[in-house]
């Protein structure tokens, strides 16, 4: 993972950390469990990093939940 990469990592897990109200480590804990982290966000950098905070929080969550990381 090159540090631009790894920049808009930390940059999804503390937005959604606000977001949802939180710890970072404990969003970090259920995007990597999930497979969430190395399986979309990670792939997906070229495409995420262009989209908007806000669309960004609300495709991260939607998919969250999805996942079963996040209450529907």
């Amino acid at each position: 993972m090159n540090s631009e990469v790894l920049e808009f990592v930390t940059y999804c897990i503390s937005k959604l950390a606000g977001q949802l109200n939180i710890p970072q480590s404990e969003v970090y804990k259920r995007l990597k469990e999930s497979g969430i982290l190395y399986g979309y966000i990670v792939p997906s950098y070229d495409v995420l990093h262009t989209f908007g905070s806000r669309y960004l929080m609300d495709d991260l969550t939607d998919y969250m939940k999805k996942k079963g990381v996040l209450p529907q």
